[in-house]
């Protein structure tokens, strides 16, 4: 099989899978967590003064890039963007707000929300694995996707494509969205990644207090935490029952 279509082949593969396929990496970060509570003496900021400051940096970085996803969803049209797994949709082709300084925004949020667990490890070694794991995962998916968009729309790809880098933000020919933000379409698509984020957080927290015997448990952290969570139920159950978070065109 000639490269151009292996790659395109193993992107679409892995677009359906890009749920799943993380989690892995997950269960051996939290396996490396739990072992750094277990031998505090051999990480940086282990039981020292700035210890919960690095906690916050790592849970801000997060922030950071779940602010990207929210930003880049809540300024969609429909069928765009979305979470859809089993195969590539666009019933039109962005290239206004964020989409007009990087061509993967929620690729780029991705980056910054899973990097902070990953920082907060302390593991030189991981971190590297990760950045490079990250590099060629999406690398295909992104490719995958671009030659979706390239066979659908054609010239209209290639220019926004000439201008817009992939990955990395330029914004010199930034473009004001026209629609309005729709914080009921960041709640349908996005209660996923909050409660992940959240609930990841919350747990390695605790896990840490409980690994070394300490009471110190941050309330604000293990509130977002629950909160998510109640925050996933309840828009899934008005969701499946309701028309109160949909919203025409969007």
């Amino acid at each position: 099989m000639p490269l151009q279509e292996e790659l395109e082949e193993q992107g679409q593969w892995l677009f359906k899978y890009r749920g799943v396929i993380p989690v892995f990496i997950f269960v051996i970060g939290f396996g490396l967590y739990v072992y750094m509570k277990y031998n505090p003496d051999k990480f940086y900021f282990e039981e020292t003064d700035f210890e919960n400051v690095w906690f916050y940096l790592c849970f801000g970085i997060s922030l950071f890039g779940l602010m990207i996803r929210v930003i880049t969803i809540g300024a969609t049209p429909p069928n765009t963007s979305g979470r859809n797994t089993k195969e590539q949709v666009a019933d039109t082709l962005n290239t206004k707000g964020l989409y007009s300084i990087v061509r993967h925004p929620l690729y780029l949020g991705n980056f910054f929300m899973w990097l902070g667990p990953a920082l907060l490890l302390e593991n030189f070694w991981f971190i590297v694995a990760f950045i490079l794991f990250y590099m060629l995962y999406y690398e295909r998916i992104m490719f995958a996707e671009e030659q979706f968009l390239r066979r659908k729309f054609g010239e209209l790809y290639l220019n926004w494509a000439s201008r817009t880098p992939a990955f990395i933000p330029s914004f010199k020919n930034f473009e004001k969205t026209q629609l309005i933000f729709s914080w009921k379409k960041v709640l349908k698509n996005e209660k996923t990644g909050i409660m992940l984020l959240f609930t990841i957080f919350a747990v390695m927290h605790i896990v840490g207090q409980f690994i070394q015997h300490k009471n110190l448990y941050d309330c604000f952290i293990i509130g977002l935490g629950v909160a998510s969570i109640l925050n996933y139920i309840v828009v899934k159950i008005i969701s499946k029952q309701t028309n109160l978070l949909n919203e025409e065109n969007r």
